[in-house]
């Protein structure tokens, strides 16, 4: 996910409404077929662009791992786990979203499947510090004011942390499993805006929510019309980003296609993939984590390709 709501601002909402994407896609990490190698990755998730260093950081989920790919290259480097599955420090075990800690100059990583939140130093560190137990996280972001938000995909909520708060206090569900605009059923991942409001992926609900902050319930901004592949609807939905206008861009991993969804529609558009599943440069298989740059060129983890797909703007659009 992106650090900053920032990172996706544009000078006006209706050029974004109108952008377009080369829609042969370039590989930018991975790509190499499932594997251990540091030229490959094996299901990636979540994905973080650091565009000051031009890196990309990945949840390189089933290699227990997360990985440090520099433009341009044809390797990457283990920043993050890479000893075996486990729970040691120095271990995770699927992690499935990982974001940067400018600050502190420090990745913090979902461990999910030892239901952990992870800060693992940027600089020449071995192991990671446990800063949130008992969470089956699977995304999280933080705004900026420091404030964590992190997915609880077994309890179907999302909980903010401050600094050294273990509690968190609930900002979207919480309310247990089901459809209702007070609940989420599988959420994965967050978006947090400047104003604090929270969106989700609500992935068996087939549809991404909007919560205010403060408010008591969401409003559905993409899909909740059921699973399908009409304009109206998604599958699965998976990773996101939001512009200052309040547009939706989510993975639509069930659909293997990227969609685009303006505030206050009631469908949305296709704006990448579409087009079978498939590892040909124009097609997808079940894409995960998505991401953006300053340049609002789009990075997909392209998860059953074992790799991560950069989308280009289309300049002359």
């Amino acid at each position: 996910m992106l650090y900053f709501f920032s990172a996706l601002l544009l000078p006006s909402a209706n050029r974004n409404a109108t952008a377009k994407w080369i829609q042969n896609a370039v590989c930018v990490a991975g790509g190499n077929g499932y594997g251990t190698g540091i030229n490959q990755l094996t299901y990636p998730y979540g994905l973080f662009v650091d565009d000051a260093n031009q890196i990309i950081y990945i949840a390189d989920s089933s290699n227990h791992r997360i990985m440090e790919w520099k433009c341009g290259a044809t390797t990457g480097r283990v920043v993050a786990g890479g000893n075996g599955q486990g729970n040691r420090a120095d271990q995770l075990n699927y992690p499935r979203d990982v974001i940067v800690d400018r600050e502190r100059d420090s990745l913090i990583i979902c461990d999910n499947q030892n239901k952990r939140v992870v800060r693992w130093p940027r600089q020449n560190s071995t192991s990671g510090e446990t800063i949130i137990t008992d969470v089956e996280c699977w995304g999280l972001t933080m705004d900026d004011n420091g404030f964590l938000y992190v997915v609880n995909y077994d309890k179907h909520e999302v909980r903010r942390y401050g600094m050294r708060d273990t509690q968190g206090t609930v900002v979207a569900g919480g309310n247990g499993q089901g459809n209702h605009l007070n609940q989420l059923n599988n959420p994965r991942y967050v978006f947090v805006g400047q104003d604090h409001t929270v969106y989700v992926s609500d992935l068996s609900n087939h549809r991404v929510m909007k919560w205010m902050e403060g408010a008591k319930q969401g409003i559905v901004v993409a899909g909740g019309q059921g699973q399908g592949s009409a304009l109206t609807q998604l599958s699965y939905p998976d990773g996101m980003v939001v512009d200052e206008s309040g547009t939706v861009y989510v993975s639509d991993c069930g659909n293997c296609r990227i969609m685009r969804w303006p505030e206050g529609v009631t469908q949305g558009s296709i704006i990448i993939g579409g087009n079978g599943l498939g590892d040909q440069a124009n097609q997808l298989n079940l894409p995960t984590g998505l991401s953006s740059d300053r340049q609002r060129n789009l990075y997909v983890s392209d998860h059953h390709n074992h790799r991560v797909q950069k989308f280009n703007i289309d300049r002359s659009a």
